[in-house]
């Protein structure tokens, strides 16, 4: 068979045009959407430590993802900037895509960041010394990461089981880190739901009367009577269906980032997040990081009650809310995640 020099360079021709197009396809999955923003309310938060280190450690970039993170006050804040328009995505509180499905604005969680929401209601000693029970509450002024995020909802919640309403207080915005411990200590809240570093700072220093705990996986179920999905991914359900690669590549840096925390030790965890993380104390951050480490979640999975736990508690103190029919179907999804864990096992 004679040799042509020709047919020779197209054959080699189409072979790298196919390895290259079946590794891009491997590696990035024809993203359609290679820029993504996403919002946040609170980053400095455990709630939201695997954002962070799929930020950190560089997971996005090796998916394909150039992303741009927005912090915001709270949750509901960043809620807000997806409604806007100004972000794609969100990290955020899953109750959040039951209550838009109410409004018709339908938006769809597809990775699970944290299976406990971490979240403490505590009494402010300093205004609230002889404080006793639920009750006691009762016209105060409770200070949340931001009105209407995921530390208001715990909170309205815990009320709602004594017989209080959340018009019964005053839910006041402080952000999560600086701005909350500054609220307590001068006496402008009178009660505070917020989560780790910012609870164990104040834990510390015997500053607040622990009312109500949800770090643990006991103490949530405790709570709220089962499990309770907490931080999450979610999306328009447009974005989702519109960018399905886009999502499973967030799904994807996600999942990676929540099974390096899992083997991660204190140090790592020390050195994969800026340093303003830790408000000046290295050593309870790590002590906090320990106690809330199993509230993360460790394959981005929701559980099968978990949706139907979340729903009964805003019904709880959201009457509206009994008589809308939500779809929890709608609410989230395992498909990504799924695929995700295949990928880093």
């Amino acid at each position: 068979m004679k040799f042509n020099l020709k047919q020779f360079a197209i054959a080699l021709a189409l072979f790298l045009a196919g390895y290259l197009t079946f590794n891009s396809n491997l590696f990035a999955q024809a993203l359609e959407k290679p820029k993504v923003s996403i919002a946040v309310g609170g980053k400095n938060l455990f709630y939201y430590l695997p954002l962070t280190v799929a930020e950190q450690l560089g997971y996005f970039k090796d998916e394909g993802l150039q992303v741009e993170i927005s912090d915001f006050a709270g949750g509901a804040k960043a809620l807000q900037a997806l409604v806007g328009g100004s972000a794609d995505v969100v990290s955020g509180a899953y109750e959040h895509t039951i209550n838009m499905q109410a409004k018709n604005q339908p938006i769809v969680a597809f990775v699970l960041q944290g299976r406990a929401p971490q979240i403490v209601l505590a009494a402010n000693n300093k205004t609230m010394p002889n404080y006793k029970s639920i009750a006691d509450l009762k016209g105060k002024k409770i200070g949340v990461t931001a009105p209407g995020s995921s530390t208001s909802i715990m909170a309205s919640f815990v009320l709602a089981k004594a017989g209080l309403k959340p018009t019964d207080v005053s839910f006041i915005g402080v952000g999560a880190a600086v701005g909350a411990l500054s609220a307590i200590r001068s006496g402008q809240i009178d009660a505070i739901a917020n989560l780790d570093p910012v609870i164990s700072m104040l834990e510390q220093k015997n500053e607040i009367k622990i009312i109500a705990d949800t770090r643990t996986l006991k103490d949530t179920n405790d709570v709220f009577g089962g499990p309770m999905p907490a931080a999450t991914l979610y999306a328009s359900e447009a974005f989702v269906k519109k960018y399905p690669n886009t999502t499973q590549a967030l799904t994807n840096a996600m999942v990676r980032a929540l099974k390096w925390i899992q083997k991660a030790g204190p140090s790592d965890i020390i050195k994969a997040v800026p340093e303003s993380y830790l408000l000046g104390d290295r050593a309870l951050y790590i002590a906090a990081f320990l106690k809330v480490r199993e509230a993360i979640s460790p394959d981005g999975l929701f559980p099968a009650n978990g949706p139907a736990t979340a729903l009964k508690t805003l019904q709880a103190f959201e009457p509206d809310l009994a008589s809308k029919k939500i779809d929890l179907d709608r609410t989230y999804t395992n498909e990504f995640a799924k695929k995700a864990n295949l990928k880093y096992k």
